[in-house]
Order: structure tokens, then sequence, then C-alpha cells
């Protein structure tokens, strides 16, 4: 009855609001704060409300054939009349490609339409919570799924009563499309054209595009709009990548061990499921059978290879390519934000797996903000939108959605493009608002960056651990410092994050760090004495010291409570042997010290260490909002290793022995982190 109620109030409020809008006779509703204020309680009385056309029709299986002859099948989402007819008045479409099968999609969907259980899930997830025990992590994933998230991974019905149609592919080679999965590379971005240019030809189409989905169909995204098909005019990418080798694939040389495996297992699984209906009917694909039979475990002989050849010489070709910076395939890999012209909404988290992408594609895609929008949670790639829906909180990843293709699709002024046009969870604190972000920060929003230097003076927080120090000035004295590979990596943040988010549930490694920092060697700094806020990229210079050829070096900026809770804010890794930097990409603080040291992740300028002899690192971390609160103290932790989440692939492995690392507190070569900081720490 509550629903009733709520979607009835909803329905009315959307009613007296969208013709207002649509007909320009007021003024668009101010957008403030992260809520949105009354514009944002707006968008979600539009989302919510019954909305004009009251079913969705379906055509399954539509084909779509590519330039090269290949088919693609995709379903068609129309909104219908109350018998289920669909309507004849041309709509704005939206388009999501996906690697996962349009069965999953479907699924996801069936789930939210079924009359009464969609209200009874969804109440359900938002009320379980688990907040206060071990596993509140739990809640984060069941609020996100509550929240709006499948929406926008599968297809969201009052989006398309509203008065949309929403188009879901399978990529070549998944589902039930024919050919070889192409993964992202470039045959699949021009196949994505071309299903933009065939969905703006259609009957029920008006000819303008937008294109929506999570992960994999928002990384789809970005490449797309990079292309500038003519017909695209608004994209909403959820957790989308634009460097896949450094953000997930082989980030600072250390292969993606716990995510990679599971992921290509399961679209090489879920490809293999065929159309079912096509078997009794008797139009059996015979060309996609013969597709998989030709490509049965796409690039998983790929991964395989990179642990059982001892030696480059021997490994598989496509490796090579992939960990060769100039190579085409590795280019294929690359997105260009700065081609996008399209009005673009980038929905990230600060612990996703795209992380360090994140804010960058929205730093360069050339548009006023407004026309583009960066919305960071404290999330994990699983749990995106999982702090939604009240006062003070962003609304729901679909509301915003709904709203952002309102405008750029229906030219309704609903006041979107007022939002943010940056809107950031600061980790230890709230959501706040931001003209820009890192690079794009203007006025008093811009941090400084400067050095802490990392000491071997104790700095008594640290019990059981090796116990060292920043210091906001240079340390004197020589000191060696030994850390040696280890498995307590498996109980960390890193770990959660390398697992897409699914060991986050563990807060006892994904919040606290402690277990982690056993072995590593660890430096905390003096408290705060009043809020410092951490905002915008870090980079952390360490003066290392190998026993063999090469090291693997992970490093953490972690919040430390008074209580000794030690809380992750960034993170990042590198290979001692991958330490040439790409100068072209990379960014320095005033003072010449980098704060974005991007390392080009190449065989071709791989350099081994000689034993014994010091080795500079510049190692780059994600970019961050957090801020530490009066009695927190700063920490780097330093590692050598970090499984699971990265793993070297087995010829870089071996050079490095597993031997003990060491770190080399030097005066003269000092090793501390570029810390951007706004306010006054006391330091």
């Amino acid at each position: 009855m509550k629903y009733a109620f709520r979607a009835a109030v909803a329905s009315v409020a959307a009613a007296m609001l969208v013709p207002l809008l649509s007909t320009g006779a007021a003024a668009a509703p101010v957008s403030t704060g992260p809520d949105g204020g009354a514009a944002g309680a707006a968008w979600t009385a539009t989302e919510d409300a019954v909305q004009p056309y009251p079913r969705v029709f379906i055509e399954w299986d539509v084909p779509i054939t590519m330039s090269d002859g290949t088919v693609l099948k995709g379903n068609v989402y129309r909104p219908a009349d109350a018998s289920g007819r669909p309507v004849d008045v041309p709509t704005p479409t939206v388009v999501n490609l996906t690697p996962y099968t349009k069965l999953v999609s479907n699924l996801a969907d069936h789930a939210q339409s079924i009359p009464g259980l969609s209200d009874a899930l969804i109440d359900l997830l938002r009320r379980f919570d688990l907040t206060g025990t071990p596993l509140s992590g739990l809640t984060d994933l069941t609020k996100a799924f509550g929240g709006g998230e499948l929406r926008n991974f599968s297809v969201d019905r009052q989006l398309i009563q509203g008065g949309y149609t929403q188009v879901v592919v399978d990529v070549r080679g998944t589902g039930f499309s024919q050919g070889e999965w192409d993964l992202l590379r470039d045959r699949e971005q021009q196949d994505t054209v071309e299903v933009i240019d065939w969905a703006s030809r259609q009957p029920w189409s008006n000819g303008r595009i937008g294109m929506s989905g999570l992960s994999y169909s928002a990384i789809n995204q970005v490449q797309a709009a990079a292309k500038q098909p003519p017909a695209l005019q608004a994209i909403f990418p959820v957790v989308p990548g634009s460097d896949l080798v450094n953000d997930v694939l082989a980030p600072g040389g250390g292969f993606g061990f716990s995510f990679i495996p599971l992921w290509l297992t399961s679209i090489n699984t879920l490809k293999w499921v065929p159309d079912l209906q096509s078997v009794v009917t008797g139009q059996f694909d015979w060309q996609w059978l013969a597709d998989r039979s030709a490509s049965p475990l796409t690039f998983m002989d790929v991964f395989l290879n990179a642990y059982t050849s001892t030696r480059f010489q021997d490994a598989d070709p496509r490796l090579m390519e992939l960990l060769n910076d100039s190579s085409d395939a590795r280019q294929q890999y690359l997105s260009d934000p700065s081609a996008i012209r399209v009005p673009t909404f980038v929905v990230g988290g600060w612990h996703d797996l795209f992380t360090y992408s994140e804010s960058k594609i929205y730093n360069e895609i050339p548009l006023p903000p407004g026309h583009k929008q960066l919305l960071m949670g404290n999330t994990y790639h699983l749990n995106s939108g999982n702090e939604y829906g009240k006062p003070g909180l962003p609304p729901r990843i679909d509301v915003l959605q709904r709203a952002w293709f309102d405008r750029w699709l229906k030219d309704i002024d609903n006041g979107i493009d007022g939002y943010g046009p940056v809107t950031l969870r600061q980790q230890g604190g709230g959501w706040v608002s931001a003209s820009g972000f890192g690079d794009s920060a203007t006025g008093d929003e811009v941090a400084t960056h400067r050095r802490m230097y990392l000491s071997a003076a104790r700095s008594g927080t640290a019990a059981g651990l090796y116990d060292g120090s920043l210091s906001a000035t240079p340390v004197s004295g020589d000191a060696q410092l030994t850390v040696a590979p280890g498995l307590t990596n498996l109980c960390s943040n890193d770990a959660a994050q390398g697992s897409a988010g699914l060991l986050s549930i563990i807060d006892g490694c994904a919040k606290d760090s402690r277990i982690a920092e056993t072995n590593a060697l660890t430096f905390t700094s003096a408290p705060v004495t009043a809020d410092t806020a951490v905002s915008g990229p870090i980079a952390v210079r360490l003066n290392t010291v190998q026993d063999a050829a090469d090291g693997y070096w992970t490093v953490t900026v972690n919040d430390v409570a008074p209580d000794g809770q030690s809380t992750v804010l960034s993170s990042g890794q590198l290979m001692a042997s991958l330490r040439a930097i790409d100068e072209a990409n990379s960014t320095r603080s005033a003072d010449g010290d980098y704060t974005d040291p991007r390392p080009f992740t190449s065989l071709d300028t791989r350099q081994p260490t000689v034993p014994g002899e010091p080795t500079v690192l510049d190692i780059a971390l994600t970019a961050t909002e957090a801020v530490l609160r009066p009695g927190h103290r700063l920490r780097v932790d330093v590692f050598a290793g970090n499984f699971p989440k990265g793993l070297p692939v087995l010829p870089m492995l071996v050079d490095t022995g597993l031997r003990p690392q060491h770190l080399r507190l030097d005066p003269s070569e000092p090793s501390f982190v570029n810390i951007p900081l706004r306010g006054n720490p006391g330091w």
C-alpha cells in the first residue's frame, strides 16, 4: 500500500513538473548540494512516477548484421500501451552492449518487473543492514542492488515506459552473437559504432541515441563516444576505464591475478549457452556454433601462458603485445576521452577496479562543467551507488541516468546540468560538491602537494609492526629496511578491490589494514590538529635495493584512527624493472615532484635492477578525496608484493626470485610521499 501511495504522489509531482520543463513555461529547477535539492527531488519523482506507457514490448534476438557479415543479436525493449502493443511514436534510444549475455540482463530485468516482487525485493535489500557487524560490507552490496544499480546494468523499465527504447546487444563472440570475442579492441569498437547507426535508422527510433551500462559496457561507451558517431548524443558510463592494461590487466606490471581469471572464465562459460528457442524451432545458428568451436576459451590461453612460460622468448606473442606499449594491440586498449564531444556522466568509486582512470576521463573531456559530470563514491566495482536517495546523499544512479537522458535526449530543462559538476564522497567524511577535482580543481578547492618523508624514527603507533614515521622535514641518518614477500595481503583492501568488491564484505580486511600490515613497513605521521583534506593524485618515491634482477613494490596511503584502525585511502604498485616513466602522460607539482608518474608498463623500456645497487622508483597511487579528522594520522605502508590482487607474469616473477627487498632511507636520496593537502594539519 505504501508503495502505491508513494508512486501516486510521485506521479502527480512528475505530471505537474515535466510539462513545465518540456514546454519552457518555468525556469529549470536549481540543483543544490550532493542530493540536488529541489531539482534532485524532482528527478526522483520523475523516475518513480507511474509512467505514460503502461507496458513494455520486447523483440527478442533481433539480428544486426555488421559490415564484415557477422550477425549480432539484440533485444529491443519498446514502450507499449495497456494491451502490450508497441507505440507508433519514434522515441530516443538507449544502447547497451554487453559481453555477459542478454540472458543475464533479462533475468535481472524480470526480477524487477514481476508485480509486487520488485517492491518487495527492493524493500528487502534496503532494509538488510549488517552495519556494526564484521560483515557490514555485505550491506554495501545489497544497498547498491536495491538502489538502482541493476537498472543501469540491465534494463530500466521506468525509463522505457517513460518514452525511451532500450537496445541490449551481445558483443561479438558472446551471448547469441556470432564471431570471436574481440575484448574491446578495434573490431568490437567498430561494431558499437555500427549498432548505434543501425539503432538510429530504425522506425521506432527518432535518431537520438544514448548509451548506458556498467563496467565493460561503460568502457564500451567511452570508446564509442571518442569515435564521435553522429547519432550519439549522451552517455552515462558507470565504473568505466580508459587504459585497460594499467587499470586492471597489469597495473604497474603486476597481472590482475584475482580478477582476470574469474572474469575471463565467466564470459567464456556464458558465451556457450545456446539459443534454446532456435533449437526448438529448427532455426539454430550453426555459424554461432562454428565460431564458438574456433575460439572456445578466448584469451584464457594468453592468461595461462603468462604463468607457464619462464622466459619471455617462449611467451605467447599476444602476451608480448599486451606488454609492449607501442604495439597496435596495446594501443587498441587505450581510449581517448579528449575526443569525446557528447554530454558524459561518469560514475566511479575510490576502490573501484578503474579508479585511476575515472577522474582522468572526466578531466580530459573538453566540455564545460555540467555537460560533463563526475560522481565518485567510497565504493568498489560491484557496489556503486550504495549511498543514495536520502537528504544530503546523491539521488539513485538510475534517477541520475534518467535525468541525464531527459536533458540531453529529450531537451527537458530539468537542472541536471547544474548538478555537481563533481560530486565526491570524502573518505572519512560525507558527500561534497566541487567545481573540479585533481587536475581540474579550481579556486579554493585546490590542494597543495607537499612531501612527507619516510623516516626510521619510531612513531609509537604500530605495536607489533615495523614502526617508522612520516616527517614533514627531511630526515637525517641512513637506514636500510627489509621487507619480504608474504601472504598477509590476502586480507587487505587491495584484495577486496581486486575481487571487484566481493571480499569487501569482510570488514576486518577491507576496512582495517592491521592484519596486512604485519608484513609491511609502516610510516606514520603525528596526528593532525584540524580537519585536513587529502584531495587529488598521490605519488610515492622509494629509494630501493633489490637482491635480484627485479622487485615488486606495493604502497598504500592510510588514515589511522586514534583507536589504531588503519583504513586504506589509496594504493599503487610497480615492478622495479618497469620504472621508466612516460613523461608525456605524467604530471608534476610546482616543485617538480611527480604527482602522477605514469609508467610505460612495457617490456620495450624494461630495465632489470642490479642486485645490491640503489634503484629509485616513482609509484603512482590512485587519486582520492578524503578527510583526516583531528587526532587521526596519515600512514604509508610499503609491501614486497600484492598477492592476490597482483602477481607478476612468470618471467618477471622468476627475476624477483621472491627475495626480500630493501628500502633505503638516505638523506641524499630521500623516500617520500607527495601528498595533496587542504587545511592545516599542524605538522
